[in-house]
């Protein structure tokens, strides 16, 4: 029997490079789609995958990250008082039960996998889920939900994937595959942005994993990588000698709002997929257009 996934890893404590000046002063992961942050997508996501426990590994200037998921007594009672029961529970719904997150601080910006292993003494003994926020992953059946009940199905350790647009197979972390048959497949190898022509399948990994707990081990032990970072991906080419790897080919769209056009598409999916401003975003973009 599988042990159950409880617990999530989030890393937020990127620079956002890529979506500067924006996130300037407000942390990327904190930026707008349509009316909520993108944090506050992912949390949804991953609460309905069963996640009880966040772990939030952020950097310097990012307190507005455990501010927004804290309770806000001034706003929520003049909220009250006016009787805006709407907005006061949209205010409310992503606050946590008491002692439901943990944010920790990565004191260097050291690369992916140096993020994951300062979540080890929070995580413990036990698998557990990685997060990247950047990704909304828009889904019938949430992206990580996916993702869980595969572990539940086959346990070790799941990397979630997707398709590569044709001929960009170069750009990405792409998974070797021990045969293809259906969405899930076990896995037998990761090649880190592999040269035109030599890529060992079509598919790149994804924003969303589940990993053993046996990987705080190699993490603290793995030297600097591509980009002279701790990478995550080294570890788990580690752990994949000695447990099972599967890739999940999940069923839905990713939008990837660490990019400023990937971030202004999900304003636009998102916003046409609320049946209380679909009609109203369609017929403004439709004007623009």
């Amino acid at each position: 029997m599988t042990q159950t996934v409880r617990k999530a890893v989030l890393p937020v404590a990127g620079l956002g490079t890529r979506v500067l000046p924006g996130a300037k002063t407000t942390p990327k992961n904190m930026l707008n789609v349509v009316d909520r942050p993108i944090l506050s997508y992912v949390v949804e996501e991953a609460r309905a995958a069963g996640i009880e426990h966040f772990v939030f590994i952020v950097g310097r200037g990012q307190g507005a990250i455990e501010d927004y998921f804290d309770s806000s007594p001034e706003i929520e009672s003049i909220l009250e008082a006016k009787g805006r029961v709407e907005i006061l529970a949209d205010v409310r719904r992503d606050l946590p039960k008491p002692g439901g997150m943990s944010f920790v601080r990565q004191m260097a910006p050291l690369g992916l996998g140096h993020a994951v292993w300062c979540a080890r003494d929070i995580i413990g003994d036990e698998p557990f889920a990685v997060m990247l926020p950047d990704m909304l992953m828009a889904a019938p059946t949430p992206c990580l939900a996916q993702a869980v009940a595969a572990h539940g199905q086959v346990g070790g350790n799941i990397i979630v994937v997707e398709p590569c647009p044709a001929g960009e197979a170069h750009k990405y972390g792409i998974v070797a595959l021990d045969g293809q048959d259906g969405r899930l497949n076990r896995m037998t190898g990761m090649v880190e942005k592999p040269a035109p022509g030599t890529e060992p399948s079509n598919l790149f990994i994804s924003g969303r994993y589940i990993l053993q707990p046996e990987i705080f081990e190699l993490l603290e032990r793995q030297g600097k990588g591509a980009g002279g970072e701790i990478q995550l991906t080294d570890s788990m080419a580690e752990l994949m000698k000695v447990q099972a790897f599967h890739a999940l080919e999940y069923e839905g769209t990713t939008y990837d709002c660490g990019d400023k056009i990937g971030l202004l598409r999900a304003n636009v999916a998102f916003a046409l997929a609320r049946p209380d401003l679909a009609d109203a975003a369609r017929a403004a973009i439709t004007a623009l257009l």
